[in-house]
């Protein structure tokens, strides 16, 4: 018996991961309050009026809840084409960003789509990036065995190996490494690293993973400026400190119970509603509502860690556990650069900060895991 598009839906309802679906929701529910509060002060700080990125994002929220829900009731074959669409566009746009690319803040990571958006494509390839680095992993394993780290047949030149994968992944951060950003590429090669070691790299290739990370960081150093002076004075205290100044004397301003419309360190506060998000959150509700939202994010992220251990397809528990090490990571440089715990790295808070592309990239993921677990566990 065929079943009628209503009974589609039901099935969706009833299989579907509602929990982690709520959670996703009350995020961008979230993002939109303080919006409404950062977003109008960053707007009116540099000249526009109060609802300048409230209006900005709106389209973004709508677009973005519609592409939650519409992945998140594909099958595996429609996850797999539109995670290669993504991966090939995404790589196309980063090539665009080497010849004619649309500058921002002195990056030039973003491409601009006809002037109706920029679009930061090293953001929008992150959920093709998660879903195929996971097919590519199973399917090592499925024709190498377990040892596809060691196995001297997964290293040589063919299209099922290590070489088109890696060679295809270097040539990704090297371009997002000299845009410059290398917040970014220290994201990706996290991300890569934590897959790796849920596929069954063994601990004592830790050091080497590293040194090769302090190799990067020591190039970008001595050929970065802003990077050097960030570093510098992370360490030292000196030089231009203004952001996470402000950034700390936001949250202390706030106290326990917050300041709400009396809320002031923030109007100077720069990327109130981007990057220091968490910081105007702290000023406005305080310190105990700041402290519910770092819970309620460990909560997300507990979640995918729950659907990536209970998965029954190899496939399903990488590509699940590479989307709780982005969302993990990613939250984690963002709060630990706002309480100058890092040095500012330029990185949004996901779901919760102003910003397209993190939002779309993030709604599409998280659609996508939702898809193949609910396949996983119910087909």
């Amino acid at each position: 018996m065929l079943r009628t598009e209503e009974s589609k839906l039901t099935s969706w309802y009833f299989e579907i991961d509602r929990k982690l679906l709520v959670y996703v929701l009350a995020m961008i529910v979230i993002s939109i309050i303080c919006m409404i509060s950062a977003g109008s002060v960053a707007a009116e700080r540099l000249g526009h009026p109060w609802n300048y990125y409230i209006i900005k994002a709106i389209p973004f929220y709508i677009v973005g809840t519609l592409l939650l829900l519409g992945t998140s009731m594909l099958n595996k074959k429609w996850v797999m084409l539109l995670s290669w669409a993504d991966v090939i566009g995404g790589l196309l746009l980063l090539l665009v960003t080497l010849v004619m690319p649309h500058t921002i803040n002195g990056s030039d990571r973003f491409v601009s789509l006809f002037g109706l958006a920029n679009v930061m494509p090293a953001d929008i390839m992150k959920p093709g990036f998660i879903i195929i680095t996971a097919w590519f992993l199973s399917k090592m394993r499925d024709t190498y065995g377990d040892d596809i780290f060691f196995n001297r047949n997964a290293w040589r030149l063919r299209w099922m190996s290590w070489w088109p994968y890696l060679a295809t992944f270097a040539v990704a951060i090297l371009i997002i490494f000299q845009h410059p950003d290398l917040g970014t590429s220290i994201l990706y090669l996290a991300v890569l690293c934590a897959m790796l070691f849920i596929a069954g790299l063994p601990l004592v290739i830790i050091p080497v993973i590293g040194l090769a990370g302090l190799g990067l960081l020591t190039v970008a150093f001595f050929t970065m400026s802003h990077v050097h002076d960030r570093i510098i004075s992370f360490f030292t205290g000196t030089g231009d400190t203004y952001q996470v100044d402000q950034s700390i004397q936001s949250i202390q301003n706030g106290g326990l119970f917050g300041q709400g419309d009396s809320s002031f360190v923030k109007q100077s506060l720069p990327d109130a509603h981007t990057d220091f998000i968490f910081a105007a959150i702290a000023e406005d509700a305080g310190a105990i509502m700041a402290c519910a939202l770092i819970v309620f994010l460990m909560l997300v992220l507990r979640r995918l860690i729950v659907n990536a251990t209970s998965a029954r397809d190899r496939f399903v528990f990488y590509a699940t556990g590479g989307a709780a090490a982005l969302f993990g990571t990613q939250v984690c440089i963002n709060l630990m650069s706002t309480l100058h715990l890092f040095a500012p790295k330029g990185m949004t808070l996901p779901f919760i900060s102003y910003g397209g592309s993190s939002l779309i990239s993030f709604c599409v993921l998280f659609g996508f895991i939702m898809a193949i677990v609910r396949e996983d566990k119910w087909k």
